[in-house]
Formats: structure tokens, C-alpha cells, sequence
């Protein structure tokens, strides 16, 4: 009975077979380490006796151990990397690609190192086996005994076919791991080329900044949650050391928050990393050690903010601003994320480079059309002072005022009456300037309706009123780095007095319905024909915008206190209309020189030039041709009683250095003239002619003054 009962039951090898076999198909699904160190703690109750299982890999990315085993205190499987693991027995085999074995007498001797070491503490005996095939080896798997028994040659060899199959399943393990990450590292490669692409196709196309800063903020607020974002641009102002910061703010509950503002680079990590180039993440808290003197960080730390991370944005060899990003928590700034923002940060930098090129384009389009506009007709002089004409002593006066602010960047505020030549002497002064190659916009106030006045000053976006269909920059923006003249400037509403003044003391605009803030650097020269000082008393002008613009006033005389001017002005009238007309005046009657500088001219210089362009439309030969009955509202009551003047007596225009006619006597003129023509009297180019005269007339005139041709002969023969 005994005997049927042995031939029935298998033998320890077939147990040990079909064991295996069970073992092997459950190992070989494995997909973790972990469960393959439970699996094999397992075999532990069945056909071998063993306490503990470790499992020794290669790490090949890093050339380093790791030990896989049971902790018995958290009841869970735990990997330690430690240098030593190299130097255990599990560590030689894998070198000597042979099993080993050990007991605790040879662990002292030559792994003492180890010895002490959670997975090797207490063992008796142990079977390291290697793991791998050919020129492949990947680990060990040790079987360690602490309960004082030994392992039999046929445990021994059990194991050792188990190691085998042990091998194949960290391949398999090591190779679906490999898979694993290849798909999620493809994954992770599509996901962020879909970020990288919908980040790309948003901000190429925005030409405006402050709209690509808030497209920027939305794009990498969807993608990454990060609650603080900003775009800092340099080079957009006249001090090189502003960057113009656009900041978006997301909070739980409460509306996006946008920002604009213009923050001096000077001591702030903005400035370090334009500098080096170079990425910088920084926890906030050492901002004190790293930046002490960087406001914004420091309002950012007050908000709860953590971290912060500052990516250059460089196109080519231009640096175009940096872009700020901060979180409430620092592990958003992963290697990953990184990459992926600065290849975002190397879009952004395209678009910013894109929009400001548009935006230079824009401006330069822009100042063509509105030179076009505001210098068409304009004469260019190399004079200095253009076509300021006269010598006498009060405009003499006036132009030495000119010659000694012109180089200041001072406002300047011209008085005068209306046609006194208030915009020659703007145009004079900024001639003169360091603004010079910059062009003068000019505006007349009083043409202006109230209404539009401060659209046409300041500009207005797009949609800011009923009619505004498009943007449009204002006369401040066109000056820009040059001079604005304001004419008429004591028409100016007084509601918008106050924004005339904050422009002048801040040097910094608003467009009408925008609310971005624009720098702008100009001089202002201002021109009024009233009393600025009796307006402020009446409050109809603001007393603090009649100072700040009254710093050097320049008083221009009318015509009327300067008559010995007038005939300069009617000589240089005449030619420039004259030659604008295509027409030849070379004689002006001296009678009209003398009868244009006793008139009072209300009308000032302007009335003058009228005067003489009817005159020169009206002359049909080269002698100017001046109605003088027309000019008789100018006279006394006293002067147009008078009989009309007997004939003109005519003379060549003369040079603008010599003194009028009148101002010599009678017998002077006609030796002068006698010199002139060598003593010819008579004829197409003797004296006569040029005197205006009839033969018989200049030579009774020469016998009543005793003067001969013979005379003045010998007198010159004499010299």
C-alpha cells in the first residue's frame, strides 16, 4: 500500500518542473519590477525555503546599481542606490557574469562593506545568480537564507533555471518600460509641437504689443496654469534703460488684471538676463540677495508668488525683451516645460520682432503722410533765419531772443498781433535747435472745432467715437523728437487745458479711447495774438498752463513800429512773387516805397504781401504797378484829401544792404545814377530811364542843382 502511495506521488524534480513552468508564465506578464520581486518572495512558501529576494539592475542611462528588495517594516518593495551594491557578492557575479554563493562567514571576509546593509543583514546563506545572455548582462538576482539552513545542490539548481527565466522577464519589463516612455516621450513631443504650433499661429499675426502681450498671457496661461505673465519689451523709448512691461494676472474668482507700464531695467534680474542672455529661475524668497532694488519682483512675493522664471527673447543678434513667468508653486518649471518655453520664448521673440517692425513702418508711413501734410508748400532756406526780413533795430532784438533759446529745450511763448510773422520766428527757433533734421508739426488752434481738438492733439484708437473708423496718431506723436508750434494757442478750450498741461509736464500721452501710455519727446513753441495774462484773470486760461507756457516770451514788434523795414519787405514780396508767377519785376516807383512805409498796416506783414501780389498781378511791364487810390482806407482823412502824387519817380530794385531811396538827396541820387551809366543821359540805359524820367526833365533838374556831365568826369578822373 505504501509503495502505490510513493509510485503515485511525483517526484520532488517534477514538482519542481511544473512549478517553474506555473512561475515562468506568470513572470514573463509581468510589467514592474515591483510585482517581479513579489512574485519571486512567493516561491518562498512553495518549493524553496528562502527569507528575502533582491533584485540587482544596471541602470546603463547612468551607469549605476539599483537594489530592488522587500522592506519588511513598510511591507513594501523599495529601490536604493548605493555605490557599494557594486562591491556585494550580487555586484560580482554580475562582473564575473558566474553564479555565487555565499554564507556569513564569507560575507564577513570579503563583502563587509555590504554586510551591514538592510538587504544583506542577517544572512546565512545566499545564491547570486546573474542575469543575462551573451554580451547582455543586466543585474542579479540574489536568494538569501537567514533562518540558519543551507541550500541543496538541487535548490541550487532550481534557482539557478529560475534566474534564467528571471532574466528573460526584466528584459521583457525593460523593454515595455522602453516602449512605454518612447510612446510617452512621442506623446509628450506631439503634445508640446500642438502647444508650440497653437502658441505660433496666435502671436505670429498680432502687430499691435499690447494685444500680443495679452494673447501671449492667455495661450500660456491655458497651457500651463501660470498665474503671473509678462512681456517686457526694450528699445521702444527714448531712454534705452525703460522696458515696456505688459503684465497679466490670473486669480481664482476674479477678473484677468492688465497692466502697462514703463520700469526702469536698472538693478532688476530683467536687466540681468537681457545682459547674459541666458534663462534664470529664481525662488522669490532670495530676491532681496539677488535683486534688492527690483520692485515688481517684490510686489510678486507680496502676492504669494513663489517662483519665477525669466526667458530671453532674442531674434538674430538683437535682444527684443524678456519674458516673466511666475507661479505659486516651482514644480510647473520642470526640464520639460523649460524646453518647451524657451522654444515658445524663441516664437515670441519672432512676433515681437514683427510687431515692432510693423509698428516702425507704421510710424514711418505715417510721419511720410503727415510730412506730405504739414510741410507741402513749406520753402527751405540756407539762411538761418529763413525769410525773416529786416534791419531794423526791433527785429534785430527779436532775433537775438531767438539765436539765444533756440538751443534750449525750453517752451517757448510768441506774442504778437495777427500777421506779424509769429510762425517765421517758430520755424527760426527750431531751425536753429539741436532738433533741426526733426520736423516742425504745426496746428492752429483756432481752425481747429473744440470737439476734435484733442483728437487732433493726442491722437484716438480705433472705435473711440461715432466716426473714429480707424487709429489715428495726434500732432504730438508726429513731432515726436522734434518741435510742435502751436498758433492760436489762447483759442484752446478750457476743459482741455488741464491735459495740455500734464502732456507738457509728464512728456507722456494718452490717445483718445486708448489706454496705453505713449512717451513722447517735444519741444513746444506756442504763438498767440491775445493777452494770455488779462484771459487768466477773467479765468477764461488756466494760470498753471499760462506759466509753464510763458517761460521765454518773445514779443515781435508790428509793422507799423518798424516802417524803415517796409521797403526790404515790399523788394523781397515782389521778387519771391514775382518768380513765382513767372513774371520779371526789376523797378519799384521809390514814390511806393515811400507812400507803403507811412501806412499803418493793422494786417501787419501778411497785409503787406497781398498788397503786393495784387500789385504784381496788375503790372504789366517790369515796373511794379501799385493802384495807389486802392490803398487810401490806409490814409488820414487828411491824406486823401490831397491831389493824387504827380508821376512816380521809378528806380531799380536794390539790394536788400542798401538804404531806401528817400533817404538820400535829390542831387546825390542823380551823380549816383550818372556814375552808374558813365554819364549818359539819354537812351534804352542812361540815367534818365533808370530815374523814371524824361531827358528834358533830368536835364533841367541837372542845370537847376548844378550838376554837369563833365564835372562829374573830372571829379572821377580826380579819385
Amino acid at each position: 500500500m505504501d509503495s502505490a502511495k510513493k509510485l503515485l506521488r511525483p517526484s520532488l524534480a517534477q514538482v519542481w518542473q511544473d512549478t517553474l513552468f506555473t512561475v515562468s508564465k506568470k513572470l514573463l506578464l509581468l510589467r514592474d519590477i515591483t510585482d517581479l520581486v513579489n512574485e519571486l518572495r512567493k516561491l518562498s512558501f512553495s518549493v524553496v525555503r528562502f527569507q528575502r529576494v533582491n533584485l540587482l539592475l544596471l541602470n546603463p542611462l547612468y551607469n549605476q546599481m539599483t537594489l530592488y528588495t522587500h522592506d519588511d517594516v513598510s511591507d513594501t518593495v523599495v529601490a536604493s542606490q548605493n555605490i557599494l551594491f557594486a562591491e556585494g557578492p550580487g555586484g560580482l557575479a554580475w562582473q564575473q557574469q558566474t553564479p555565487l554563493q555565499t554564507d556569513s562567514h564569507r560575507m564577513q571576509r570579503e563583502f563587509s562593506a555590504v554586510g551591514d546593509l538592510a538587504p544583506y543583514q542577517k544572512l546565512h546563506a545566499g545564491c547570486h545568480f546573474p542575469l543575462g545572455h551573451d554580451n547582455h548582462w543586466s543585474g542579479c538576482v540574489e536568494f538569501i537564507k537567514t533562518d540558519n539552513s543551507q541550500f541543496d545542490e538541487q535548490a541550487i539548481t532550481f534557482l539557478g533555471l529560475l534566474a534564467e527565466v528571471v532574466a528573460i522577464a526584466v528584459d521583457n519589463i525593460t523593454e515595455i518600460n522602453r516602449a512605454f516612455s518612447e510612446r510617452e516621450r512621442l506623446r509628450f513631443e506631439r503634445d508640446h509641437f500642438r502647444i508650440l504650433v497653437d502658441v505660433t499661429n496666435t502671436v505670429i499675426s498680432k502687430l499691435e504689443l499690447d494685444v500680443l502681450a495679452a494673447e501671449v498671457s492667455k495661450e500660456i496661461h491655458r497651457f500651463f496654469n501660470i498665474d503671473y505673465i509678462s512681456l517686457a519689451i526694450c528699445g521702444t523709448h527714448n531712454d534705452k534703460n525703460k522696458l515696456n512691461v505688459f503684465s497679466t494676472r490670473y486669480q481664482s474668482g476674479k477678473a484677468v488684471q492688465h497692466q502697462q507700464a514703463w520700469v526702469d531695467m536698472t538693478g532688476t534680474l530683467a536687466g540681468q538676463v537681457l545682459r547674459s542672455r541666458e534663462l534664470l529661475l529664481v525662488n522669490l524668497a532670495d530676491i532681496a540677495l539677488l535683486a534688492p532694488d527690483d520692485k515688481q519682483l517684490a510686489n510678486m512675493l507680496d502676492a504669494g508668488l513663489q517662483a519665477v522664471c525669466l526667458l530671453p527673447l532674442f531674434f538674430g543678434h538683437k535682444m527684443l525683451g524678456v519674458l516673466k513667468l511666475a507661479q505659486c508653486q516651482s514644480d510647473i518649471f520642470t526640464d520639460s516645460n523649460l524646453k518647451l518655453l524657451r522654444q515658445i520664448a524663441a516664437r515670441i521673440a519672432i512676433a515681437v520682432d514683427n510687431a515692432l517692425a510693423y509698428n516702425e513702418i507704421t510710424r514711418l508711413k505715417d510721419s511720410l503722410v503727415n510730412e506730405n501734410l504739414y510741410l507741402t508748400d513749406q520753402i527751405i532756406h540756407n539762411e538761418e533765419f529763413g525769410e525773416i526780413v529786416g534791419h531794423s533795430a526791433a527785429i534785430k532784438a527779436v532775433l537775438e531772443q531767438v539765436e539765444m533759446v533756440a538751443s534750449s529745450d525750453c517752451t517757448v511763448l510768441i506774442l504778437g498781433e495777427t500777421g506779424t510773422g509769429k510762425e517765421l520766428i517758430a520755424r527760426a527757433i527750431h531751425n536753429l535747435s539741436t532738433r533741426k533734421n526733426k520736423r516742425m508739426v504745426k496746428m492752429n488752434c483756432a481752425a481747429i472745432p473744440s470737439g476734435l481738438m484733442e483728437s487732433d492733439l493726442f491722437g484716438h484708437e480705433k472705435g473711440a467715437y461715432t466716426g473714429a473708423a480707424s487709429q489715428r496718431i495726434g500732432r504730438f506723436e508726429m513731432a515726436d523728437g522734434g518741435t510742435l508750434f502751436l498758433d492760436e494757442v489762447g483759442d484752446i478750450p478750457l476743459e482741455l487745458q488741464p491735459k495740455l498741461l500734464r502732456v507738457l509736464q509728464e512728456r507722456e500721452i494718452e490717445r483718445l479711447g486708448g489706454s496705453k501710455i505713449i512717451p513722447v519727446d517735444v519741444r513746444l513753441i506756442a504763438a498767440t495774438n491775445r493777452d494770455l495774462k488779462l484771459m487768466m484773470v477773467n479765468r477764461e486760461y488756466r494760470s498753471d498752463l499760462y506759466y509753464r507756457l510763458n517761460v521765454f516770451p518773445i514779443v515781435i514788434p508790428p509793422l507799423r513800429e518798424r516802417p524803415e523795414d517796409i521797403p526790404l519787405l515790399v523788394k523781397f514780396f515782389t521778387q519771391k512773387i514775382a518768380k513765382r508767377m513767372n513774371r520779371t519785376i526789376d523797378t519799384i516807383p521809390g514814390e511806393t516805397l515811400r507812400l507803403l512805409s507811412r501806412l499803418p498796416w493793422p494786417g501787419n506783414i501778411r497785409e503787406l504781401e497781398n498788397v503786393i501780389e495784387r500789385a504784381v498781378i496788375l503790372s504789366r511791364g517790369t515796373t511794379l504797378n501799385l493802384q495807389l487810390q486802392e490803398l487810401e482806407y490806409h490814409l488820414s482823412p487828411l491824406e486823401v484829401a490831397k491831389p493824387v502824387l504827380e508821376r512816380a519817380v521809378h528806380k531799380p530794385l536794390l539790394p536788400e544792404s542798401e538804404e531806401p531811396e528817400f533817404s538820400e538827396s535829390e542831387r546825390a541820387r542823380i551823380i549816383r545814377v550818372l556814375r552808374e551809366t558813365n554819364g549818359v543821359v539819354a537812351g534804352p540805359k542812361g540815367a534818365a530811364i533808370k530815374l523814371g524820367l524824361k531827358r528834358t526833365t533830368l536835364l533841367s533838374r541837372m542845370q537847376r542843382l548844378g550838376i554837369s556831365v563833365k564835372s562829374i568826369e573830372d571829379e572821377d578822373g580826380m579819385e
